[in-house]
């Protein structure tokens, strides 16, 4: 017999938000405690109602911080959360709204919300959002990922005056290693005012060892500040029981939300990050099928992730020879426009872009770590305004990245991890739209893959085979392109 494993109550009995996005979107006036500034700001960006995710979370964490930063709730320490659902469901907005909202009405310029997430790309998109709402409110946001030099950064992070340092951020958006450098290295840099810690991605964060950077942060945040003089009322303690000492004077909690897609059940590895009674909100569920006579049956009891809606999935069985010629055929033969291909390595999508390049009639570009930010971000933007119709990737930017648009995700190579699968297929059908999704499977790899896939509850993905005949007529072509790419790679 099967071991069930035992989960905590928070991961055994969670908050449930509904999956189906179109069916329950709750209009922006509905959700109570906004602020008014906010809900113009939102109307002006043509935001009306709110998503699901949107509409649960941003009322819960607007409640546990509704006495001010000092306390939550009744006076006591806020529950921290974890919020685990498909990518493209609105997780940035669910924390961007409420964490300006707190912040609205503060007198000193301090590090009051830290937002870490593992790419640079998906932190400038989320202090994109920043920007757009503490926009006119006087709060500040910084961005640290590392583009801008060390002592620039500095700059952006804390100003030296007669009287001491001060901080110029309220909200701090930034990637992992650069931030444990200011921690360590800047001067005047501090975080113990911090009240919000926000982890995006937090299953990749906990698995890339990033988890010295988590444990840095907190540190950061309880360290005794050696000035004398500051003013002991509000030095912060690390919470520990509670008792009618700890409780004689306030102090400023430190609240962590988790964000991601694949929230990881293993309480071992939610243990290293200390959660104080978290609360879990997640659209990731079976959902029980009423039969006839009352009686419910359980469909899908293992269905461990969601997949967008709209999401209609594929593979086509082949041949590593036969591999290129298939993407061809999509491009060439099939028409498919807007197309995201994803690849196991650097080298391989390089490879394959200078493939298709020497094969002509495909507009095409790659994105990886080979090229250089402000080269990557104006690839993003030919991609979304339709002037690039293959864009070929590695995973490192399958991650959490918004690219508007894409009609089909190809898997050139096969994903090693369902987790891999879900984020790279994600990136199509986002924010309730229709997509397709493609992987390329070597008949060796396809007994693997399917059990991948059966494994993780994904039953209704097509086998899709593409006959001989129709790569035929690219074959004289794509040998000449062939012999051109040997050519240009001595």
């Amino acid at each position: 017999p099967q071991v069930q494993p035992f989960l905590p109550q928070w991961l055994a009995r969670p908050k449930l938000v509904q999956k189906r996005i179109k069916d329950n979107l709750v209009p922006i006036r509905d959700v109570p405690g906004i602020h008014p500034r906010l809900l113009k700001k939102l109307q002006m960006n043509g935001i009306e109602s709110f998503f699901p995710v949107q509409a649960e979370v941003i009322p819960a964490i607007l409640q546990s911080a509704s006495n001010g930063c000092l306390i939550g709730r009744g006076g006591y320490r806020p529950k921290d959360f974890c919020i685990s659902a498909p990518t493209g469901s609105g997780k940035t907005l669910a924390f961007v709204i409420p964490i300006v909202q707190v912040l609205l009405d503060r007198v000193v310029c301090q590090v009051r919300a830290l937002v870490v997430l593992p790419t640079k790309e998906l932190a400038q998109q989320v202090s994109k959002v920043f920007n757009i709402y503490t926009d006119g409110t006087g709060l500040k946001v910084v961005l640290i990922t590392g583009q801008k030099s060390f002592a620039k950064e500095q700059e952006m992070l804390v100003q030296k005056k007669v009287t001491g340092y001060c901080s110029l951020a309220d909200i701090i958006v930034a990637t992992p290693g650069r931030l444990t450098d200011h921690i360590s290295q800047t001067p005047g840099f501090s975080l113990t005012q911090l009240r919000f810690l926000i982890v995006d991605e937090a299953d990749r964060m906990i698995d890339d060892m990033h988890q010295n950077c988590l444990n840095q942060i907190v540190k950061a945040a309880f360290q005794v500040e050696n000035d004398s003089g500051s003013n002991m009322l509000f030095q912060r303690t690390k919470p520990g029981p509670v008792t009618a000492a700890s409780s004689c004077y306030p102090q400023i909690p430190l609240q962590k939300l988790l964000f991601s897609a694949t929230l990881t059940q293993d309480p071992e590895k939610l243990q290293q990050l200390d959660l104080f009674q978290p609360r879990l909100f997640t659209s990731v569920y079976s959902e029980k099928k009423t039969l006839g006579d009352g009686a419910e049956s359980e469909q899908d009891t293992n269905k461990k992730y969601t997949l967008p809606e709209g999401l209609s999935q594929c593979y086509v069985p082949c041949d590593l020879n036969s591999k290129p010629l298939l993407l061809l055929h999509f491009m060439l033969t099939m028409k498919f426009t807007r197309v995201l291909c994803f690849t196991n390595s650097r080298e391989a999508s390089h490879r394959l872009f200078l493939l298709v390049q020497a094969f002509g009639g495909v507009t095409v570009a790659e994105f990886s770590s080979r090229l250089r930010p402000n080269e990557r971000q104006r690839t993003m933007k030919e991609f979304e305004q339709g002037k690039i119709q293959l864009l070929i990737s590695t995973d490192a930017t399958a991650r959490g990245i918004d690219v508007k648009g894409v009609n089909y995700v190809i898997n050139y190579d096969a994903p090693q991890f369902i987790r891999t699968y879900i984020h790279r297929v994600g990136r199509t059908a986002r924010a309730g739209k229709v997509g397709v999704a493609f992987s390329l499977v070597l008949r060796i790899q396809e007994r693997r893959f399917l059990r991948m896939l059966k494994d993780a509850g994904i039953q209704d993905i097509k086998k899709q085979p593409v006959k001989g005949n129709s790569l035929k007529p690219l074959v004289q072509q794509y040998e000449e392109a062939l012999c051109k790419l040997e050519k240009t790679v001595k």
